[in-house]
């Protein structure tokens, strides 16, 4: 009887243990930012794209198109340089598929747009060419849903003068090819945008043939049914806004958009916008990841200089992972718990 006893105690412990790893710590400082290792290449316009927890930042624009490649790792708090993209350019679009990152139009000089699509994959450190974008654009946004990419609306040039795109054109890397999809409600460049619940929220920009041409529309995509709506309005118009979304694991389920000391965050569920904290550094054109639900805002432009700033976000309502590596002192401790309590038994009997 004392055996079982003892074989239970054991078992209630250790599964104690392990429910542990899935549960999250008390919540953590909220709504703040904190300064980390400035990027190795100051810029703008470039694109950031997330694998494996590292941030690559390639391309952008110091006076000239980029072409260059530099990881972050955000546990080390190091950069380090990597291959550079086959084509110098800037205000592309950049998607992750399946661990491999892909880079899509955007300009090589102020006036010269590219239609080229060309894959990086970090584990070779290596750089592949792809099937090109259909309609050639800048200004605009990739997004992920289902394993495709998807590139959405952006400036069009065929001769002077430019013309907003209303193209929903679709990559699918398995493939290698394009097709088209429903067009856009109101075609924008230089937006924002991000992936929530498998919908595509195109937010803000500019539409040129508009007076004033900055919008403050959001714009909703369901690729599962090929559908646009609308969403609530951000409360001003904005353009060039760094975007990303939080996934509601560690932090909730949110929109965020920055920009100079602006700091606007969309609930999806509640279609509705509220302010936070804006960045430590006022600027534009900054490249924004998320990692385990922190923002980094990377880069950027404040009017004067180009910048290698790099900051860390954690929204409100924050709460972190359980650290992995306090698993094994705890499953060490009750095991030793559990020997000397059966040694205590077998004293008693």
């Amino acid at each position: 009887m004392m055996k079982k006893r003892a074989t239970l105690c054991m078992l209630l412990i250790h599964c104690f243990i392990l429910s542990t790893i899935s549960l999250p710590l008390v919540n953590a400082t909220e709504d703040s930012w904190e300064t980390m290792e400035p990027m190795p290449t100051a810029r703008s316009g470039f694109g950031v794209a997330v694998v494996g927890g590292k941030i690559y930042a390639i391309g952008g624009f110091n006076g000239t198109a980029l072409s260059t490649n530099e990881m972050y790792d955000p546990e080390m708090d190091t950069w380090t340089t990597k291959e550079s993209m086959p084509t110098t350019r800037y205000g592309f679009g950049i998607a992750v598929v399946d661990g491999k990152i892909y880079v899509i139009a955007g300009n090589t000089r102020y006036d010269v747009w590219t239609t080229k699509n060309e894959v990086y994959d970090p584990a070779t450190d290596t750089w592949e060419n792809k099937t090109s974008l259909p309609v050639a654009g800048m200004a605009m946004s990739a997004n992920v849903v289902n394993d495709e990419i998807y590139l959405i609306s952006g400036l069009e040039m065929y001769y002077l003068p430019y013309y907003n795109l209303d193209k929903n054109q679709v990559y699918d890397p398995q493939t290698d090819s394009w097709t088209t999809k429903t067009p856009i409600l109101n075609p924008v460049f230089d937006y924002g945008s991000a992936v929530v619940d498998d919908k595509i929220y195109i937010i803000g920009g500019r539409d040129i043939a508009s007076d004033p041409d900055e919008q403050n529309l959001t714009q909703i995509y369901e690729a599962k049914t090929d559908t646009w709506n609308s969403g609530a309005s951000v409360p001003i118009a904005i353009n060039g806004q760094a975007t990303a979304a939080t996934s509601g694991v560690f932090a909730p389920k949110r929109i965020h958009l920055l920009e100079t000391n602006i700091h606007y965050v969309y609930d999806t569920e509640n279609d509705s916008w509220t302010q936070e904290s804006p960045m430590l550094t006022s600027r534009s054109g900054a490249g924004v990841a998320v990692v385990n639900d922190e923002l980094y805002a990377i880069g950027g432009y404040d009017g004067d200089n180009y910048l290698a700033v790099n900051e860390k976000y954690t929204p409100a309502d924050y709460i972190p992972e359980f650290p992995s590596w306090i698993v094994l002192p705890l499953f060490v401790f009750a095991t030793l718990a559990v020997m000397v309590y059966r040694k205590k038994l077998r004293a008693v009997t």
